[in-house]
C-alpha cells in the first residue's frame, strides 16, 4: 500500500468515527431539554464523553497518515472507533426511547451491544497502546505471549458480548440469553475483562523493560509518555477532591496532553524538549508546593496572633504576611529547588536557564 493510499485509508477511517460522534452530539443537543429517567447518564455526561474521545481518532489519523508502516497510529484508529461506538450508543438509546420514542430503530440492541463489544474494544486495545508504544513492535520475543493472550482473550469476549444479559436499568440487550447459561456468560465474560486489566498492568511494566534496553531517541519519546501518564496520574487523584463534573472536564485537559505528547513522542518533533519540559515541572511543581505550605503555616501563625492582640479575626493579614515572605524567598528557593534537580536528577553541573 502507497503511503498515499494509507493515508486516505486512515482520514477514512478517522472520519468515520468523527461523524459517529459529531451524531451523538447532534442528538444530545435534540434531546438536551428532555430530562431522563433516574439512572440514566445524564446529557451533560454523555457530552463530555463524547467531547474526550474525540482525540484518538485525530491521533491516529495523524499517526498513520505520516507513519503507516508503524502500527501504533493504526491501534489509535481501532481506539477512536471503538470509542465512538462505546460513546454513541447510550446517546441513541436515549434519544430513541425517551426524547422521540420509536423515532429510531432497535435502541435497546445496539446501546447494549455498543457498549459491551466498544467497551471490550477499548480495554484490549488498551492493553497494546502500552505493549506497542512507540514504534508499533513488542518490546522483545518474550512478550509474545502475553499479546497473543490478550488477542484470544479478546476474541472470546467479543463474541461473549453479544449474548451478555446486559442490563443496568437502562435497557437490555434483546439478544442477551438468562438463566444459568446467561449467568456463566456474565462470569467469563467479566473474568476476561480482568485477565485483560491485569495485562494492562503487565502492559505498563513492559515500558521499563523496553526503557532499560533502548537507545537514547526511544528513550526520549518514553519520557514523553511517561510525563502525560504521570499528569493522568495526578487527576485520578482528584477524584477524591473535586466534583464529578468538574473532574471529567479537567479529564478532557489530561487527554489532549495524552495525545499531544504520543504525537511528539512517535512523529519526532519537539521529541527532546523533553528533558527541559520535565526539569521546568519539577522546579516550578516543587515551588508551588513549597509556596502553599507557606502560606497555610504563615497564615494560621499571623492569624492566632492577630486574634491573640485585637481579640479579631482577619483574613486579610495572614494573606499579606505571607506574600511578602513568598516574595522574599522566592528567587533563593528557586535557585536551591534548581540546583538540586540539576545536580540529583539530571546530574548536571551549575543551574539550568
Amino acid at each position: 500500500m502507497s503511503r498515499r493510499t494509507s493515508a486516505w485509508v486512515a482520514w477514512s477511517v478517522c472520519a468515520l468515527s468523527l461523524s459517529i460522534m459529531a451524531v451523538g452530539l447532534l442528538l444530545i443537543f435534540l434531546g438536551w431539554s428532555t430530562p431522563l429517567p433516574l439512572g440514566w447518564y445524564p446529557w451533560t455526561y454523555m457530552a463530555i464523553d463524547i467531547v474526550a474521545a474525540l482525540g484518538a481518532p485525530l491521533l491516529g489519523g495523524l499517526i498513520a497518515s505520516q507513519r503507516p508502516e508503524n502500527s501504533y497510529g493504526w491501534l489509535w484508529l481501532g481506539m477512536g472507533m471503538s470509542f465512538a461506538l462505546a460513546t454513541f450508543t447510550p446517546v441513541y438509546a436515549s434519544y430513541a426511547l425517551v426524547v422521540a420514542p420509536g423515532s429510531l430503530p432497535a435502541p435497546r440492541m445496539l446501546a447494549s451491544l455498543g457498549q459491551a463489544e466498544g467497551y471490550a474494544a477499548i480495554i484490549i486495545l488498551g492493553s497494546f497502546i502500552f505493549l506497542l508504544f512507540p514504534n508499533g513492535r513488542l518490546p522483545s520475543r518474550r512478550w509474545r505471549p502475553l499479546a497473543w493472550s490478550i488477542v484470544a482473550v479478546g476474541v472470546v469476549l467479543v463474541i461473549l458480548a453479544v449474548f451478555l444479559d446486559y442490563k443496568a436499568g437502562r435497557y437490555r440487550n434483546p439478544l442477551g440469553i438468562g438463566g444459568a447459561v446467561g449467568e456463566t456468560i456474565g462470569v467469563l465474560y467479566y473474568g476476561g475483562q480482568l485477565f485483560l486489566v491485569g495485562a494492562i498492568v503487565l502492559s505498563v511494566l513492559s515500558l521499563v523493560f523496553r526503557y532499560r534496553g533502548a537507545d537514547f531517541e526511544e528513550r526520549q519519546q518514553i519520557k514523553w509518555f511517561a510525563y502525560a501518564a504521570a499528569f493522568a496520574s495526578v487527576w485520578v487523584l482528584l477524584l477524591f477532591f473535586v466534583s464529578e463534573t468538574l473532574h471529567s472536564l479537567l479529564g478532557n485537559v489530561v487527554l489532549v496532553g495524552l495525545y499531544a505528547a504520543i504525537a511528539i513522542a512517535v512523529l519526532k518533533h519537539h521529541l527532546y524538549d523533553i528533558d527541559h519540559l520535565i526539569n521546568r515541572t519539577l522546579v516550578y511543581g516543587s515551588l508551588t508546593v513549597v509556596f502553599a505550605g507557606i502560606f497555610v503555616i504563615i497564615g494560621e501563625v499571623a492569624q492566632e496572633l492577630f486574634l491573640a492582640v485585637t481579640r479579631q479575626e482577619e483574613s486579610w493579614l495572614s494573606v499579606i504576611v505571607s506574600a511578602l515572605v513568598i516574595a522574599a524567598f522566592s528567587e533563593p528557593l528557586k535557585q536551591r529547588i534548581e540546583h538540586f534537580v540539576d545536580r540529583r536528577i539530571f546530574r548536571k553541573e551549575g543551574k539550568s536557564s
